[in-house]
């Protein structure tokens, strides 16, 4: 019987993805060719990656400004690449990800940093994750938590991103903010390219589903959006001067970022 936590190199994995086109170094040749296909379909893909991580990492710089001590970072992947833990070292910061494979690279990775814990749950089960004896082992009774809901909308169906979001506004204390991104565009539009790229996600497992805007904002009830509320991530990020017409892949393709405050 297979050993859980052997790694399948041979099957391309988005966490492993994610990192090539980051640039990283955790990945593997079938990960490789996966992610330059991807690229081939939807030829912004390293475009809209950069600008997730960018967002991630310019969030939590602004969230330990604001005096943010403490990160539940959900569908975390390989913490690789300038990570939450890496960026603020003096942070605790919870990982999560349903892969026990990945989960065990990724405590690798880690090694004896006691500021950090990995969860392995998924993040349709958010209670699992919320009452972990890891977060609690970490976190204590503080539950004033910066959480990262980054780069994981698209995998989830409309329902289960709403249970998500309610269930942790639930747990979380007052004070404590979320920062998501969200993958949009026309539900009218589609491409051949666009639906080749779906369908290979669908082809391994895992289904891929776009918002739009207006979704985005009755989805993510009752967290409140702050003052920046929903934008574009290249203007969030002001680069939107780098943004091209050919970047919306002819449907209307927009990543948002918020931050959304319980």
């Amino acid at each position: 019987m297979p050993d859980k936590y052997t790694m399948d190199t041979s099957v391309p994995n988005a966490g492993r993805i994610y990192d090539y086109v980051l640039g990283g170094s955790h990945n593997f040749e079938a990960d490789r060719q996966a992610a330059e296909y991807m690229m081939t379909l939807v030829p912004s893909t390293r475009k809209w990656v950069r600008m997730l991580r960018m967002f991630m990492y310019t969030s939590i710089q602004q969230l330990s400004q604001e005096g943010f001590d403490q990160f539940l970072d959900f569908a975390s992947g390989l913490p690789t690449v300038d990570h939450i833990h890496q960026t603020l070292p003096e942070s605790k910061v919870v990982y999560t990800d349903n892969d026990p494979a990945i989960v065990n690279y990724a405590l690798e990775i880690i090694g004896d940093n006691d500021r950090v814990r990995y969860v392995e749950a998924d993040i349709r089960d958010v209670e699992s994750i919320s009452t972990s004896p890891l977060v609690r082992e970490l976190f204590g009774d503080d539950r004033k938590v910066a959480i990262g809901f980054n780069a994981v909308s698209n995998f989830l169906t409309h329902q289960e991103l709403q249970h998500i979001l309610q269930e942790l506004y639930a747990w979380a204390a007052p004070g404590s903010k979320l920062y998501a991104t969200f993958e949009t565009k026309d539900p009218e539009k589609m491409t051949p390219s666009m639906q080749q790229f779906v369908d290979m996600f669908e082809q391994v497992g895992s289904p891929y589903y776009f918002l739009t805007l207006d979704e985005c904002k009755s989805l993510v009830k009752p967290w409140e959006a702050d003052e920046k509320g929903f934008q574009p991530l290249a203007t969030w990020l002001g680069i939107a001067d780098q943004m091209t017409e050919a970047d919306s892949e002819g449907v209307g393709l927009q990543f948002y970022g918020v931050h959304l405050v319980k």
